[in-house]
């Protein structure tokens, strides 16, 4: 699933394509990928693009917006000019469009946004701008490492204090953004094992994490994202987070950059989990 640091590369690199560009159409070739009227936004101008945790927000004049989610297997591809892909990785980033797996086409002045979505979970919404942070999907959303403070972690580790500390960094009503990349990446850095009850964190562990996550995400938004392809050419070049960054993640029978330890996975939260079995007790 694209995480936060994709979305966010997302919203900058399409940024450069359709902002301030009016959308003269919209193709609705599933109708479960959209939700709402899409003649609320046709004729209107790309006025900003926002980010809400993992939901991507299109706001054009007339105070009316469109929320897109990706969830697993969604795409954003740009087509004019030049050609930007995004979002879950495949063929489609170099592929003819639209095809079988596309469900939204918005046509701009210039170009067009296809929304590719294999197995259909992700979706386009219209709506009124206004109603944007009163949806139910973005008022479950938590603060993001950058806002939240050391103490409010602490806060959240003690009210869910049973919960493996893992499973506590996916809960997006906990805090938003860190999916299960920088969940490992981000306990790494700390020292902190996964399966850990999140009520024995202490706060020096908490500063420890918090500063993890915005480590990683940052250094992730910085390189395209993990699973990311931009500009895209005939290699279909992805964002290289996982190359240059990741310390644990998927790295497993390679040598801990810490202690040469080898990395091993084990499950925790129903998720497949990188650690380092010395430098995370």
């Amino acid at each position: 699933m694209p995480e936060l640091p994709e979305v966010e590369t997302i919203r900058r690199g399409l940024s450069k394509f359709i902002l301030k560009k009016k959308l003269v159409k919209v193709e609705v070739l599933c109708e479960k990928s959209f939700v709402g009227d899409k003649a609320v936004v046709i004729g209107k101008k790309v006025m900003e693009l926002r980010r809400f945790g993992k939901a991507l927000v299109i706001d054009f004049e007339g105070e009316k917006s469109v929320m897109i989610h990706l969830r697993m297997t969604g795409q954003l591809i740009w087509q004019g000019k030049e050609r930007y892909a995004a979002g879950h990785p495949s063929e489609n980033f170099v592929a003819e469009l639209p095809n079988k797996q596309t469900r939204v086409v918005f046509e701009f002045e210039d170009g067009k946004l296809f929304f590719n979505d294999q197995r259909k979970f992700g979706f386009c919404k219209a709506m009124d701008s206004s109603e944007v942070e009163k949806d139910e999907f973005i008022k479950k959303l938590a603060k993001e490492p950058w806002v939240m403070g050391v103490e409010e972690l602490v806060e959240q580790f003690k009210r869910h204090k049973n919960s493996v500390v893992k499973a506590v960094l996916l809960d997006q009503s906990i805090i938003c953004g860190l999916g299960n990349i920088y969940a490992d990446e981000t306990l790494f850095f700390a020292g902190v094992h996964p399966e850990r009850r999140a009520g024995t964190i202490s706060e020096v562990e908490a500063k420890k994490i918090l500063e993890g996550a915005r480590k990683v995400m940052q250094e992730s938004i910085d390189s395209g994202g993990s699973t990311m392809a931009t500009y895209v050419k005939a290699d279909g070049t992805r964002g290289d987070y996982l190359e240059k960054f990741a310390q644990v993640f998927r790295k497993e029978g390679t040598p801990c950059p810490k202690c040469g330890t080898m990395i091993k996975k084990i499950r925790v939260a129903g998720r497949g989990t990188h650690i380092c079995p010395e430098c995370q007790k």
